[in-house]
């Protein structure tokens, strides 16, 4: 469903893949990072474009706003889609019955709707401070993860104090009356392999951690510190004045960030007097200048704003973790009993329902019936058209929460199959991509919007595109929604619910803590998970039990009623439009005040509002019946899972190697293909996925080549989507990725119609030529113009990710990624018959390697690896003709006068006034011992480099460390980004770090110490995969790089119970003390401001490198290798 915007703080990993061309898609836009310093967070993707097909993801809260607010769908990969989503924030309790919107009372017994498949234990309660607390036990688990929602939000920020909360966020884990240290926290969770963030979101704050939760002695010490930010923080004036450069920074992050652009422009259409109109960041301008200026005392103010919000009574809390509910009710209790109560009322009931949210005169910009055109810092290029949706209740808030409307009318107006508005606009050429959803949500209104991502002809006929919009609208007013759509969508939500298997828990503990927030006790965890939550106009649902039809059609009557009152809100006269072009460039009249975004206002024309009003006819209809939903037959499940006791497993348990594919198909190395296999009995879902790579050094030998591969991607993907989109609504994925090593074919789904599904698209994508390319030139052009806009992303990324992506790039061959600028250059060049030409090659010959796991069995696995083969056809290849596997590049020595080379090149977004450093510490060796010490040492470093870079220097809001691989190697990096400092004062300062290593942070280490660092990683390794799709992406790896060490992390775990002090310092000492250390310092020089200095040369000489010298740097690195 929807989103609100979250201010992301504290502890920031930065998830970039940045080493890859292909990142550059719209979720390479995310800027909005929730992240955390977990040790291989920052660097966590190994070998890009080897290791993994399978990616497990989920339209969470940042994607669907990247899918509203950015729709642009250069490059848009299926591949993180090709695994069916397991919810990573899903899982729950079990029966109940309560009136419509009156919340249960403490006393009573409340037991929550829970999915199926869920086995854990759940409570909620209160306690007596009236906290609200829900706990999950799950014995199987040595991870446990704690949220806490603080109601209270930047809406609350006092009119003199933007940013007041989000200051108050970050202070909260500065030190408290309990534990004075200002690092402790942190430092206590990195020793126990955890980590920590916060968020400050318009109506709320929430705080979160994980951490190792097998021992009670340490967890429960962890939710006593926990629990002190909100009974006894410090806020004390040297950490207050200090902290107020990461504020800055973080700031100064995102301000060439059109998602923070865009979401401040919406925010200042709302009238001025509503609490959502305030600036919510904050900078140096508004809580130090400001404050000085008006002679507030800032740190008063903090503890002022602490005690009028921070009220046990306003509060919620979620736990997962191993202990018993028992244990957990008696940890909580000590560690949050003592939170006071204010007695304090919700902060919306000052403003809720008593101040019109949108206000004709009363706002920095107009709203109803204008345009405003923005020219944004990616070469965006869309419309979106705004309608809010004000509330006059509370009561009518709560309904719409529970009734979902914006949920169906959304699958309808963003519906991509025939007769769609999508397949409209796309064949009169006008739009590549189209979003439907809800946007603001606040206790008094919230926005509904479409966004569409347009070609260059769609900007010249915006009003036609509006028009086909409101014409779809018109079409839902004339004829009522069909009973089917209600039916079909109930269906799908229901079998999500019904298969729907634990995620990752920090995930989730934000999601219950959240949902505590808006929904009543017993849809804490159903309520965001689950559709048609009425089953009568006064009563909720009262079973966990997947549902394939309403209960009634007066169940029926209420959604489609709420669905017509939403869709009679969507009127020409209640919207506005909002506009992203370059083509503003230089044509624009106003600045917006906190970013400085360039952009114009203008009132929509009388014609295009009569216009619009009175819509013509289009070939728009409803959506066809989904002939994709799995039949109740197709949803057997082979192999039951063995009934597991809800206990902690043993040790030797979880060390016990997991069966491993088996080979059920060898034509030898000259045949066609070698096929593994496995029939799943671990995870008792109905789904599989199959992996088929079809080897060959043809496809990816030049740039030409491999932005011709992109090319077909995207044209593929594009011409398959109408035909494939109900598909994919049942569950049913693909992906096609032409790689390195050959071309891709990735299916994922419930099995009932996976070999059916596989075999029809494999047959479009191979033998029918002609539905996966461009139909001329036109259509060419369009596919070419996405890539390039995507590709010229990369020049405003943050400069961190240049950094990042400049690093791994000397690491990697040169015919493995091509730079981007080589990318750029081959694109502007290619032509419509060389695409062409290049697609009758993809499936021409080649080695097939391919993974079938999941609920089938050996006999149906072989029958769709024949029928795929013989769709594919290919001519075999000799092992001669193989493509070679990826090896690292070995970085440059030390050498014996210790300096380190140093890569320096220009930020090219002339307007980023950040300066970024990474250095880069590579390991060659390829043990289970070598991998396991980086990693402890990432783990030791972790903490007290932020703490350090950070909290004590204030050199930016950027700050992390962490280890990533290429092939077998890996790689140590430490990396800063700054507003204030200039690079060689990064790196300076990363160098001083690493020096005091050994001494500081190693040797003081005693058993103990060591003994939980190595504790955090063998439980990480061995907690038990969630989802089928987790097994299958590990399997892939092996399979795909050629290692087959299935048993790799059991490995790992028997080379950590051996490691001593001795051995951490011996391989420190070889990593970065020796003349033999490999080393990289990468640094991104801003051209002005605060951080900037001398602008780099594009080519140096010894160690001194510049941006011209990459290609020289890998080109040794392949000679040494050969």
């Amino acid at each position: 469903m929807g989103a609100t915007f979250k201010i992301c703080c504290c502890y920031v990993a930065i998830l970039v893949a940045a080493s890859s061309a292909l990142a550059f898609s719209p979720s390479a836009l995310n800027t909005n990072i929730r992240a955390t310093t977990s040790t291989s967070a920052l660097f966590a993707t190994a070998n890009d474009n080897e290791n993994v097909a399978v990616a497990i993801t989920k339209n969470d809260d940042i994607d669907s706003r990247l899918r509203r607010h950015l729709v642009l769908s250069l490059l848009a990969t299926v591949s993180a889609s090709a695994v069916p989503f397991d919810a990573d924030a899903t899982t729950t309790t079990t029966d109940s019955n309560v009136e419509t919107s009156s919340l249960t009372s403490a006393a009573e017994v409340v037991k929550l709707l829970k999915p199926p498949l869920d086995q854990r234990e759940y409570e909620t309660y209160e306690l007596p401070n009236g906290l609200k607390v829900l706990l999950c036990s799950d014995p199987t688990s040595t991870s446990a993860a704690v949220g806490m929602n603080v109601h209270v939000g930047a809406c609350s920020d006092p009119v003199e104090i933007p940013g007041l909360a989000h200051f108050c966020e970050h202070m909260l884990f500065l030190g408290t009356e309990k534990y004075p240290e200002e690092d402790s926290f942190a430092k206590f969770l990195s020793a126990n392999g955890g980590y920590n963030n916060a968020f400050t979101d318009s109506e709320k704050t929430v705080y979160f951690f994980e951490v190792d939760g097998s021992i009670d002695k340490r967890f429960s010490e962890a939710l006593l510190r926990f629990g002190s930010f909100f009974s006894g923080p410090l806020f004390t004036e040297s950490a207050t004045g200090r902290e107020l450069n990461a504020i800055d920074s973080e700031n100064a992050k995102n301000l060439q960030n059109d998602i923070f652009r865009l979401y401040e422009l919406e925010k200042d259409r709302v009238n001025s007097d509503h609490p959502f109109s305030k600036f919510f960041t904050g900078n140096k301008k508004t809580l130090l200048e400001g404050t000085k200026r008006q002679g507030i005392n800032l740190r008063n103010e903090l503890v002022k704003f602490y005690e009028s919000y921070y009220s046990s009574n306003q509060m919620s809390l979620a736990v997962v973790a191993p202990q018993s509910l028992p244990q957990l009710r008696k940890y909580v209790s000590d560690a949050f009993g003592d939170i006071p109560n204010r007695q304090i009322k919700p902060p919306e009931d000052k403003w809720a329902f008593n101040v019109q949210p949108y206000l004709a005169g009363k706002s920095k910009i107009p709203a109803e019936k204008s345009i405003v055109e923005i020219v944004p810092i990616q070469d965006l290029r869309q419309v979106t058209i705004t309608w809010p949706i004000v509330f006059s209740s509370k009561e009518e808030r709560e309904l719409y929460r529970l009734n979902k409307p914006d949920y169906f009318v959304a699958s309808l107006l963003g519906h991509e199959g025939a007769g769609s508005l999508l397949s409209y606009l796309k064949e009169q050429r006008w739009a590549n991509a189209l979003g439907a959803s809800d946007n603001a949500d606040l206790s008094d209104f919230g926005t509904f919007e479409v966004t569409v991502e347009l070609t260059p002809k769609g900007l010249n006929a915006i009003d036609d595109v509006c028009e086909a919009i409101f014409s779809y609208i018109q079409m839902m007013k004339t004829n009522p929604i069909p009973n089917y759509v209600f039916d079909e969508n109930l269906q799908l939500d229901e079998l999500e619910w019904r298969f729907t298997t634990k995620g990752q828990p920090t995930n989730y503990v934000q999601s219950l803590v959240t949902a505590m927030d808006k929904f009543p006790p017993s849809l804490y965890i159903a309520g965001p998970r689950r559709v048609a939550l009425l089953e009568t106009p006064t009563t909720l649902i009262s079973s966990d039990q997947p549902r394939t039809s309403f209960k009634s059609n007066e169940q029926r009557e209420i959604l489609k009623s709420a669905s017509t009152d939403l869709v009679n809100r969507l009127t020409v006269d209640n919207s506005f439009l909002t506009v992203f072009s370059k083509s503003f460039e230089g044509q624009t009249t106003q600045n917006e005040e906190w970013y400085g975004t360039a952009y114009n206002v203008k009132p929509v024309s009388m014609s295009s509002l009569m216009r619009w009003k009175n819509p013509g006819s289009f070939p728009l209809f409803y959506p066809r019946q989904n002939i994709f939903i799995p039949s109740e037959k197709g949803l057997k499940v082979n192999k039951k899972p063995k009934k597991v006791d809800q206990k902690a497993l043993t040790f030797e348990e979880k060390i016990k190697p997991i069966p491993p594919p088996t080979i059920i198909r060898d034509d030898g190395d000259e045949g066609r293909w070698t096929v593994h296999f496995k029939e799943d009995d671990r995870f008792g879902k109905p789904k599989a996925f199959l992996i088929f790579q079809l080897l060959t050094d043809e496809l990816y030998s030049s740039p030409t080549k491999a932005v011709l591969g992109m090319l077909y991607q995207q044209s593929a993907g594009d011409k398959m989507n109408e035909e494939t989109y109900d598909a994919r609504l049942a569950g049913l994925t693909y992906d096609s990725q032409v790689l390195p090593r050959g071309v891709r074919l990735t299916f994922g789904g419930y099995n009932d119609k996976l070999g059916s599904f596989a075999a029809y698209v494999s047959s479009k994508l191979a033998r029918n030529l002609d539905d996966s390319l461009p139909k001329d030139e036109e259509e060419f052009e369009r596919y070419k113009d996405n890539l390039l806009r995507a590709l010229s992303a990369f020049n405003v990324k943050e400069p961190y990710g240049h950094a990042i992506y400049y690093s791994s790039l000397t690491m990697q061959p040169r015919n493995f990624v091509y730079s981007n600028q080589q990318m750029v250059a081959a694109l502007k060049e290619t032509s419509l018959p060389e695409l062409v030409d290049y697609v009758k090659t993809l499936w021409a010959s080649g080695k097939g390697e391919a993974l079938l796991q999941g609920n089938i069995n050996k006999k149906e696995a072989l029958d769709i690896v024949a029928s795929i083969d013989r769709t594919l056809a290919f001519k075999t290849i000799t092992p001669e003709q193989y493509p070679k596997r990826l090896k690292a590049l070995p970085l440059p020595t030390r050498g014996s006068d210790r300096a380190v080379t140093r890569l320096s090149i220009s930020e090219p977004n002339p307007s980023n006034k950040n300066a970024a450093s990474q250095i880069t510490l590579q390991c060659l060796q390829t043990s289970e011992k070598a991998h396991i010490l980086i990693e402890i040492i990432s783990a030791i470093i972790e903490e007290p480099l932020f703490n350090e870079l950070r909290t004590k220097q204030q050199l930016g809001y950027i700050v992390s460390s962490g280890v990533k691989g290429v092939d077998q190697s890996r790689f140590l990096a430490a990396i800063v980004q700054s507003n204030v400092a200039p690079a060689e004062k990064l790196t300076s300062s990363i160098l001083k770090f690493l020096d005091g290593v050994r001494d500081k942070l190693i040797l003081p280490l005693n058993s103990v110490d060591i003994e939980l660092y190595v504790k955090g990683l063998v439980d990480k390794r061995l907690e038990p995969d969630k989802q089928l799709a987790v097994e299958v992406t590990r399997n892939w790896s092996e399979i795909a790089t050629g290692r087959f060490q299935f048993d790799r992390l059991q490995a790992e775990v028997a080379a950590l119970l051996d490691i001593s002090k001795d051995d951490i310092l011996e391989f420190w000492d070889e990593l970065y003390n020796s003349d033999s250390s490999r080393m990289l310092v990468t640094e991104i020089v801003p051209r002005a401001g605060q951080a900037s200095s001398k602008e780099p040369a594009l080519s140096g000489n010894g160690k001194m490198l510049g941006i011209n010298d990459i290609d020289n740097l890998r080109a040794a690195g392949e000679s040494s290798l050969a």
